[in-house]
């Protein structure tokens, strides 16, 4: 047996489904209905061009109006309005997109397509999130059109009646059911106005109605939004004061941005926008950036990471995509191939920017440099492509306060780079080396623990070595300063009686530095994974032990020379404070540490 049918939508059944699921933030309500009140407006003018409508020319507008006594939001606009046929056809089947009919029926006559929002017709049925109640007045641009008057409470049933509207365009009536009611509030709204409809295409006029009103209160006659953002013109028409002005308008930053990026394409996508290089205020933590998505000049969201990759969102900035493929909420995207060019574009074009700049401004690129490292190191590990493109104009400033590249780093015969990631901890090191001629790169932010590592995966030829890590071949003296091995050993017995510890690790090393009568070795691996672990609660390793420290002891140093003269007591005393003096110059010491390096002070001076 074979039986055919129709399957059937219960609107009672899809209501509750609409106002619940169909939009992750009810806010998003306001942004439907205004940019339905867009389109409309769009339209009109679409069909003026082409002759099939006369143009009355009245300057497009879309007004929103709270009335808090009578607990209704109305938002009209002054398009093309609905016939009473076009209502029961685009209104009472859900789901039923006007925008997509139009689009179909003139797009051999002109480019209608360019600037429509809505594809899907669901964005109506987004007032009833807030409301229980929906109202529409609507007049037909076509002649001898009558207004038509259509309300429904959100059930399967509505009621279309006589209108009274005068000229052409369409009035949604919210009125605020009891869980809508927050929204019954002038600063919200406001607030909810700017989020999303701050650049939409027309002008928007807000005023708040209430039965009581001083003599002082004002309907604001003035837009409310920003009609043709910046991203709109071309970049050669652009000044540096309207870039700096939209930023303020859009970014709540202090400090002005670095510089910035005009994005432009017409093929083989439509993508506009503009990325700012925001300045970085916090020196060790990369502070995250935030990055407007639009489509058709409506907002969608904050960092969607299909199209903005994750590095970038460092940045700040806007972009308009009318070809993306949003889902019907417009709140996410679908899965599509052209998510992924449009992503790999905007990637491509940031850094052929950075390219630019370093090729034909390095100064000033080095002056960035300190706020633009961390995004740019970020992008390299997250993106091997991105370091194809930008390992030549990656730079590292050393310890001589001079910029090098990848190709410039200072190294050793053996093809070790020598680094600082505290130029005030290990100030001792850096004088050492500085004092014999060698040479060092900065490496203080938190993400060269993993920048550097990142690098010798790439570059396996590469070594990089802390300052404090070993003694480098340089530093060390053509002799050495001990006679014998045995020599030796017995230095490293009285160092090792007087500290009280084995777990130390000691050794005996002549200097060129005769001055510093030791210094501390840190093991690097084992350092950096205890680095990472302070970073991502011990993912790296199974404990926090302290990485291998050796203390090395200058032979050349004239009071390690002596130590032989004097008896056990003093020379316990001399290789516990040389021993402080050599942890001071890697960390601060503890409490307990602290107070017996200020007594032992006080002794020391004593054999004055």
């Amino acid at each position: 047996m074979k039986k055919e049918g129709q399957i059937r939508v219960d609107s009672e059944n899809l209501f509750p489904i609409i106002k619940k699921w169909l939009y992750s933030d009810k806010d998003i309500f306001l942004r439907e209905i205004v940019a339905n009140g867009c389109d409309a407006i769009k339209k009109y003018q679409s069909l003026c061009t082409i002759g099939e409508a006369e143009n009355d020319n009245i300057v497009p507008r879309i007004d929103i109006v709270l009335d808090k006594d009578e607990k209704t939001l109305t938002v009209s606009d002054n398009g093309l309005g609905m016939t009473e046929e076009e209502v029961e056809k685009y209104i009472t089947q859900v789901a039923f997109s006007g925008a997509q009919e139009f689009i179909e029926k003139y797009s051999d006559k002109t480019n209608a397509e360019t600037g429509i929002i809505g594809h899907f017709g669901l964005g109506f049925y987004s007032a009833y999130m807030i409301a229980d109640t929906v109202e529409i007045d609507t007049l037909s641009y076509q002649k001898d059109a009558s207004p038509v008057h259509w309300s429904s409470d959100g059930t399967r049933t509505y009621v279309i009646t006589d209108g009274e509207r005068t000229d052409k365009g369409t009035s949604v009536i919210m009125h605020f059911s009891e869980e809508g009611m927050e929204f019954c509030d002038e600063f919200k709204l406001r607030n909810i106005i700017k989020k999303y409809c701050h650049f939409m295409p027309y002008e928007i006029y807000f005023s708040c109605v209430q039965s009581e009103k001083s003599e002082d209160d004002k309907t604001e006659e003035k837009p409310v939004n920003i009609t043709k953002p910046l991203w709109l013109k071309a970049p050669k028409d652009c000044t540096t004061e309207e870039y700096e002005d939209f930023y303020r308008e859009v970014f709540p930053d202090i400090n002005l941005p670095l510089f910035w990026i005009h994005l432009n394409v017409d093929y083989p996508f439509n993508l506009k926008g503009i990325l700012y290089f925001p300045k970085q205020t916090d020196k060790l933590q990369v502070m995250p950036g935030e990055i407007k998505l639009f489509s058709n000049q409506v907002y969608i969201a904050d960092n969607i990471k299909e199209v903005v990759p994750e590095f970038l969102m460092l940045l700040k900035g806007v972009i308009d995509c009318p070809d993306l493929p949003l889902n019907v909420s417009r709140s996410f995207l679908q899965n599509d191939g052209e998510v992924a060019k449009i992503s790999k574009h905007i990637t491509k074009k940031v850094a052929d920017k950075l390219v630019s700049v370093f090729k034909n401004e390095r100064k000033e690129y080095e002056s960035y440099w300190d706020d633009i490292s961390p995004f740019i190191k970020f992008g390299c590990i997250k993106d091997d492509k991105f370091y194809d493109r930008m390992k030549d104009i990656i730079l590292f400033k050393t310890v001589n306060d001079e910029f090098k590249t990848f190709s410039e780093l200072p190294k050793t015969e053996d093809n070790k780079v020598y680094y600082v990631s505290d130029m005030n901890a290990q100030a001792q090191y850096v004088k050492i080396f500085k004092d014999n001629g060698i040479d060092a790169i900065i490496l203080e932010h938190n993400i060269d623990t993993h920048f550097v590592t990142y690098l010798e995966y790439k570059e396996s030829e590469i070594k990089f070595v802390r300052i404090d890590s070993e003694v480098d071949e340089a530093l060390k003296s053509d002799e050495d300063s001990t006679d014998t091995e045995t020599d030796s050993e017995k230095l490293i017995e009285i160092f090792k009686n007087a500290l009280g510890t084995d777990k130390l690790e000691i050794k005996t090393q002549s200097l060129k530095t005769e001055g510093t009568p030791a210094i501390i070795t840190i093991n690097e691996y084992q350092r950096r994974i205890n680095d990472m672990n302070k970073l991502y609660g011990d993912m790296f390793g199974a404990n926090n032990d302290k990485a291998q420290e050796t203390l090395i002891i200058n032979t050349a140093n004239s009071i390690v020379k002596k130590l032989d003269s004097f008896d056990e007591e003093k020379q316990g005393l001399i290789c516990r404070h040389i021993y402080d003096l050599a942890v001071l110059s890697q960390r601060k010491l503890s409490a307990a540490e602290l107070e017996g390096f200020i007594s032992r002070s006080v002794d020391v001076m004593e054999l004055i």
